[in-house]
């Protein structure tokens, strides 16, 4: 089971009231791949914080854009590639300023300046939020 001892977990009748879907919403989600909770040894689905961000994530694009269920599999799928592409940037950035201070050379003014990680899939993330 994938989760943080801290994280909250959530069956999915509770799932289904907080976010106003049917539990078979649910369960169509997974079956298409778009959403992955862990499950119990007696196979209860427990969706994670993570899930539920997913999917609200999920319901703002079908709700709030009209997007269908392939549309929102290839924008999960993109979503997914630009983190992965962000944390190999951001593994090769820290690993270039690791070489210079072993080399005793000053980091550029402008990457003094840049925020450490988020960078523009958080702010993605946070302009899809408010639509």
């Amino acid at each position: 089971m994938r989760h943080d001892s801290k994280a909250g977990l959530y069956m999915i009748g509770v799932v289904a009231t907080r976010y106003e879907i049917h539990p078979q919403t649910l369960r169509l989600y997974e079956r298409e791949g778009l959403l992955r909770p862990s499950r119990t040894d007696g196979k209860t689905r427990l969706y994670s914080d993570d899930d539920m961000e997913r999917l609200e994530f999920i319901l703002n694009l079908t709700r709030e854009l009209g997007v269908n269920l392939a549309g929102v599999d290839v924008i999960l799928n993109l979503r997914d590639q630009m983190n992965n592409l962000q944390e190999n940037m951001q593994t090769t950035l820290e690993q270039y300023e690791s070489l210079l201070r072993l080399h005793n050379i000053e980091l550029p003014e402008s990457r003094k300046k840049m925020p450490a990680s988020g960078g523009l899939v958080k702010l993605y993330k946070q302009g899809l939020r408010k639509i």
